[in-house]
């Protein structure tokens, strides 16, 4: 995995280390995922896991989103935690403490069980204790989008 596709301007907000990345994704509940529909930008929110520079993330089989993902797999993943409005007497001093990562990568539509039992473990993990058991009908009606990330940046602000 590239680190960075462009240089962070504000270079001490930047997070560099991939303990602390991969801290702010731990702590994250819900992932932005955004794609191109033509020639528009389409972005949801979604639940999901990580695990070695991979988000696996839960879908339905159908819909507007698989629709654009197999025209276009290329993804931008945005996460984020900690947010919090810093208030100031002057309208235009107002300001946000957060920590966030943006990934950009490739998804692949995960259609073994086997491989789909892995990664709903790896998001259940994210969001809860196991074990876990999936029944074989739950997994032929759902899809697994991995994204291999490609590249990511972290920030911290405030």
């Amino acid at each position: 995995m590239n680190r960075a596709i462009r240089s962070m301007r504000r270079k001490e907000k930047e997070i560099t280390d991939i303990k602390e990345i991969e801290s702010v994704i731990q702590k994250t509940e819900i992932c932005h995922v955004a794609m191109v529909d033509g020639d528009r930008p389409y972005v949801v929110p979604m639940c999901f896991g990580y695990e070695a520079g991979v988000l696996f993330l839960h879908s339905a089989k159908a819909g507007r989103k698989i629709d654009i993902l197999q025209k276009n797999a290329n993804v931008c993943v945005e996460l984020e935690t900690d947010g919090v409005l810093v208030k100031n007497e002057k309208a235009c001093r107002f300001s946000m403490r957060y920590s966030s990562v943006v990934a950009f990568g490739r998804v692949r539509f995960i259609d073994d069980p086997d491989v789909k039992r892995h990664a709903l473990d790896i998001i259940m993990r994210h969001y809860a204790d196991g074990p876990f058991s999936y029944s074989d009908e739950a997994l032929e009606r759902m899809m697994i989008l991995r994204v291999d990330i490609e590249n990511m940046t972290g920030k911290r602000s405030g």
